[in-house]
């Protein structure tokens, strides 16, 4: 072959190359699978109308987001009321009581819940504190009491310390108060676990009733039962 033919030859070559190189990154490689694909996922899947026509990068419908550690996203209660004490902040209960503002200004129902910690337990150490307040919130959404916890509080012939339908006098400027409106909120919000659980009935460890309950606990100076 004369060295004329050998050179036309080797450019048709490599002319033939060129073109199916370039047709193979030019086709879709989704396309022969789109007419059997559920229909309902195909969208999902497609690419971006978007994208600069790269077919080598695809992406998904909608971003995906990590909230950071520590993000209100990840963190934040259901309920949305536990802004200013968080249980993972505190250590102790008593980091946590101290935690808590004291000059928040109670409502009816939630003085009523300290009302009865102060005059139960306002002797005991925080944790049978809180027992006492967990019996109360736990009658409120018992369904077998009053459901709120005034109407438990003063509900006749529950708790001695009830007077003619109300509470004696309260010394509000006392560290004792303080201390029981602090896990009043605590209690209110479950920001603390108790060891009285989902008790329902408490007494005195002095006084032995002829209750056939269960036994949940023994805090401080009261047993708790279910």
């Amino acid at each position: 072959m004369s060295r004329k033919l050998e050179q036309a030859a080797a450019v048709a070559v490599a002319a033939m190359l060129v073109f199916t190189v370039s047709g193979a990154f030019a086709q879709d490689p989704l396309k022969g699978a789109e007419t059997t694909r559920d229909p309902a996922t195909a969208s999902a899947q497609a690419p971006n109308s978007a994208d600069s026509g790269d077919n080598s990068v695809r992406f998904v419908s909608r971003e995906v987001v990590q909230p950071l550690p520590g993000s209100s996203a990840a963190t934040d209660a259901p309920n949305g009321d536990r802004d200013d004490a968080d249980v993972s902040d505190a250590d102790s209960l008593s980091e946590l009581v101290a935690s808590i503002s004291p000059d928040e200004k109670l409502s009816r129902d939630m003085r009523c819940l300290a009302g009865a910690i102060y005059f139960e337990a306002r002797g005991e150490p925080l944790e049978g504190q809180l027992a006492v307040g967990q019996v109360v919130v736990n009658r409120a959404e018992s369904g077998r009491f009053p459901t709120s916890y005034c109407g438990v509080v003063l509900q006749p012939s529950q708790f001695s310390f009830v007077r003619g339908g109300g509470m004696p006098t309260i010394n509000t400027s006392s560290r004792a108060w303080r201390n029981a409106s602090a896990i009043a909120k605590i209690a209110h919000q479950g920001l603390w676990d108790s060891e009285a659980k989902d008790a329902l009935f408490f007494h005195a460890s002095t006084v032995k009733p002829a209750w056939h309950l269960n036994q949940v606990a023994r805090v401080s100076r009261h047993v708790f039962y279910r």
